[in-house]
């Protein structure tokens, strides 16, 4: 069963059909949309700050999701996965993102709808990366424009997967 924790009187609130793994830790002040799935060793520290999170997105293997106190929160829109062993610190991520494995975004960064955040890469604090993109490297910097609708597929058929990877688990 995973750890669900209420802390400073806030308790994380669930949607519809979300899957939890065993160890997943969340806590606090976190907000989850329907169709979501929150796999192995992830935490998600609404202890400090909210943490607000759509409707089907994945948080993969190992990825923390914090925040700054009384400073940054952390706003994840639609049809987001976010990869493994990710950090996410007090950012903002559009809908219909891909945030590759390993990746860091730091407090009060911004990514624009329909992108790539390629594995590895570090988006610094304050950085402001345009919808429609592909970033890279450390520190992350745009590397190609891509088509919407290219991205957008591709990011809802990995969302999509991991629906169907999480209702394995529910059986």
């Amino acid at each position: 069963m995973a750890l669900i924790k209420e802390v400073r009187g806030f308790m994380p609130k669930f949607g519809e059909n979300c899957y939890l793994a065993e160890n997943a830790t969340i806590i606090g002040d976190v907000e989850i949309g329907n169709d979501c799935s929150f796999w192995f060793n992830t935490v998600i520290r609404g202890d400090v700050n909210s943490i607000k999170i759509g409707n089907k997105v994945n948080i993969q293997d190992g990825t923390v999701l914090h925040t700054l106190y009384q400073k940054s929160t952390i706003e994840i829109g639609d049809n987001v996965s976010v990869g493994h062993n990710v950090t996410i610190h007090g950012a903002k991520i559009e809908k219909n993102v891909l945030v590759g494995m390993g990746a860091t975004i730091l407090d009060h960064s911004v990514i624009g709808e329909n992108s790539i955040i390629a594995a590895g890469s570090l988006v610094l604090s304050g950085a402001i990366l345009e919808p429609n993109s592909i970033y890279a490297g450390v520190p992350a910097k745009r590397i190609k424009e891509i088509e919407p609708n290219q991205s957008k597929e591709m990011i809802e058929k990995i969302a999509n997967n991991y629906l169907m990877y999480a209702s394995w688990f529910k059986e």
